[in-house]
């Protein structure tokens, strides 16, 4: 039962569809209807240019061009795989023939070959040769002295937890004063401050020193010397008007006594569609 209502369902939703899709259809044809119709202009159909036509190709089978004879036509066949040459492939020139067989069978020169060192047996008894010994590292036998020898050993590990002073905290005394008590030291100085009181700065008498007197001016009781004074530059009177330079003329411009050039000028775009105005018209 159910089953049947749902196909009623979908027929009615169908239909409905179908209505909306016919008013839509009227409504369409009856607006083209209404729309005013202009003329067609001749000068607006154009036709499509030289590029729109294309001859056959002369390339190829598909398509080709029948008034001209074709080429032959050639194919690049596919890759094959290894099975191929597995199955059935015989080995190219590959054979390779040892340069020492001739016709008449192998070459009889002989052949030497390089084997290995043979390790010694270290149960075998070795004479040791004259550069085994070394009699210089032999102590001599009589009473002649030996030179000193010396070893290098390791640098001492410390503890971590010892304090060991670097080479840097070492330092040795100063030699410059009288501080050292093994070196001789040369004589030392000091500069002591000036003293205030009894000394050569001190002026008890209060005499004035040659600067406190005031010099009298020559020009007083002397002929009274020539005095001159500088003042500022003058300039020269000149006339401030500006004067025009040679590239203020423009002598091609002038055309009073010369030829005019011909000028000419941009107008606006008119449309190609617009008849031209005719004033004077010749009877």
């Amino acid at each position: 039962m159910w089953l049947h209502c749902i196909e009623i369902w979908y027929r009615q939703q169908r239909e409905a569809k179908f209505e909306v899709i016919k008013l839509s259809i009227t409504i369409n044809s009856a607006k083209s209807k209404m729309e005013k119709k202009y003329p067609v202009i001749a000068g607006r159909e154009k036709g499509p240019g030289p590029g729109r036509y294309g001859l056959p190709p002369t390339i190829g089978f598909i398509g080709h061009d029948f008034t001209k004879s074709t080429s032959p036509a050639y194919t690049f066949h596919g890759r094959m795989t290894d099975n191929m040459y597995s199955v059935d492939s015989s080995p190219g020139p590959q054979y390779h023939i040892d340069a020492r067989i001739t016709r008449f069978g192998k070459d009889g020169t002989p052949a030497y070959s390089m084997l290995g060192k043979v390790k010694a047996q270290k149960e075998l008894f070795h004479t040791p040769g004259p550069g085994a010994y070394s009699p210089e590292r032999a102590p001599p036998c009589n009473l002649q002295r030996r030179p000193p020898s010396y070893t290098m050993g390791s640098r001492t590990h410390y503890r971590s937890v010892d304090s060991v002073p670097a080479p840097n905290k070492y330092s040795l005394p100063p030699l410059m004063g009288a501080q050292v008590p093994n070196k001789a030291s040369s004589a030392s100085y000091t500069i002591s401050g000036g003293l205030s009181i009894g000394g050569p700065s001190e002026d008890l008498a209060k005499t004035p020193a040659p600067c406190r007197y005031n010099s009298t001016d020559p020009n007083v009781y002397l002929l009274r010397r020539p005095a001159f004074s500088m003042s500022g530059r003058h300039s020269l009177p000149r006339d401030g008007t500006k004067k025009p330079g040679p590239g203020t003329y423009n002598p091609e411009k002038v055309t009073v006594h010369k030829a005019r050039a011909p000028a000419y000028s941009l107008g606006i775009r008119h449309s190609e569609f617009v008849t031209p105005l005719i004033v004077n018209i010749s009877d």
